[in-house]
C-alpha cells in the first residue's frame, strides 16, 4: 500500500486485477450456469420431454425426442458443471453448440432482438459459454483444483 491515503501501489495492481478476474469469472460461471440449469429443468419439469420434443419437431429439429432428452440433459447437467467449474472446455463447447443449434432451428429466422424471439439471447449464451470454456474458470473452479494437483505431481516427479 502506498502511504498516501491507503491507495495500492503499482506493484499491487496485477494482484488486484488477477483477484478481480478470478471473482468475475466465478460470478459469470454461476450466472450462466443458473440460466442453463433453469432452461434444462424447464424442459424436463414444465414442458416435459414430450412437450419439448413436440416443439422441436415443429421447428424441424432432427430426431426430436432424442434431441429433446439430450438437450435437456446437457443444459441441466452442463449448467451444474458450469457452476462447479467442472470440465469447462468440454461443457462450454457443448453448450455453445447447443445455442448455435437453437439459432439455426428456432431463432435465426426471427431476426436479432429477443422481443421478436430472435438470436440476441441465445447468441449471448453461446458467446459466454465459449468464453468460459477456455477461461480457466476463475475462483473455486473444480478444473483448477485438478490442474493444481497435477502440476504439483509433475513438479514432484520431475525432481
Amino acid at each position: 500500500m502506498d502511504a498516501r491515503a491507503g491507495s495500492p501501489t503499482s506493484n499491487d495492481q496485477p494482484a488486484l486485477i488477477e483477484r478481480a478476474r478470478r471473482i468475475s469469472l466465478l460470478l459469470a460461471r454461476i450466472g450462466l450456469g443458473t440460466v442453463f440449469i433453469a432452461n434444462g429443468w424447464e424442459k424436463f419439469a414444465m414442458s416435459g420431454i414430450g412437450g419439448t420434443a413436440a416443439f422441436f419437431k415443429s421447428q424441424g429439429v432432427p430426431f426430436p425426442w432424442v434431441s429433446a432428452l439430450g438437450i435437456a440433459t446437457l443444459e441441466l447437467a452442463g449448467g451444474i458443471a458450469l457452476v462447479l467449474g467442472l470440465l469447462l472446455p468440454v461443457v462450454g463447447t457443448l453448450l455453445t453448440l447447443d445455442m448455435l443449434g437453437a439459432i439455426v432451428f428456432v431463432h435465426g429466422s426471427k431476426g436479432f432482438f429477443i422481443a421478436d424471439d430472435g438470436v440476441e439471447f441465445v447468441l449471448g449464451l453461446a458467446a459466454a459459454s465459449l468464453a468460459i470454456a477456455f477461461s480457466g474458470g476463475g475462483a473455486l473452479a473444480a478444473d483448477n483444483l485438478w490442474q493444481g494437483r497435477r502440476a504439483k505431481v509433475m513438479e514432484h516427479t520431475s525432481r
